[in-house]
């Protein structure tokens, strides 16, 4: 299967064997409940390691030489590890616990864990779910954001059958193919589908208040 990486679709190989992975609505929903979602994206986005592996990735399009050498053996915060696992499991119909590791009981008690590694190294198991969580549950389509939006509250919960019955609302698809959107693609179809959104965006907004406030310095400097 080939996947489009546009809206989030990733393929891993091992050996003789591909991986897919798709963080559609129907897989965020594999994550946990709401809440556990949106956990989940703040243990990948905040830890140490994890945001500087994203903020490489945001300025150099990947992790260059100089900088592997400082995370050849990042420590992740355990947290961080059992997110991306959870993560990467989800958004996979295969068991990927070959390419991910696995938790086995421990020696210490009844609710100790042993994290054993799998072929995937850790840093790549973070960046992997850190990008499918993204499409997954902000979307990363290149559309217009009117600013009237740009001040939305930040949510504790990520409810994704409310997107999935938009879905089927304002696209008229049904609940199969809604469920199997990522977020960007769901993003991309609404902004195809509903092209004239009137207001602005915040740098229209911004040009517009700047252009005002300049012609009005003019008036001023004149009378």
């Amino acid at each position: 299967m080939t996947p489009y990486k546009e809206i989030g679709e990733c393929l891993v190989s091992m050996g003789d064997h591909d991986y897919f992975f798709r963080p559609s609505f129907a897989n965020m929903m594999r994550i946990g409940d709401p809440e556990s979602i949106v956990q989940a994206f703040y243990d990948l986005h905040n830890d140490e390691y994890a945001s500087l592996i994203r903020r490489s990735v945001a300025a150099y399009g990947g992790i260059p030489q100089w900088l592997m050498a400082y995370i050849a053996r990042p420590q992740f915060n355990k947290p961080v590890i059992y997110s991306a696992m959870n993560v990467l499991s989800a958004c996979c119909d295969d068991n990927v616990s070959a390419l991910i590791g696995e938790l086995c009981p421990g020696q210490t008690g009844r609710w100790s864990f042993v994290y054993r590694k799998g072929a995937m190294p850790v840093t790549d198991m973070v960046l992997i779910a850190q990008s499918l969580l993204q499409h997954g549950i902000i979307g990363k389509a290149k559309v217009r954001k009117l600013q009237r939006h740009e001040g939305a509250q930040a949510s504790s919960e990520f409810n994704a059958f409310e997107y999935i019955s938009a879905a089927r609302t304002h696209l008229g698809m049904s609940r199969e193919e809604a469920e199997k959107l990522t977020m960007t693609e769901f993003q991309m179809l609404l902004a195809a589908k509903f092209p004239e959104q009137k207001g602005f965006t915040k740098e229209e907004y911004d040009a517009v208040a700047d252009d005002y406030l300049a012609k009005k310095a003019r008036r001023l400097a004149k009378g």
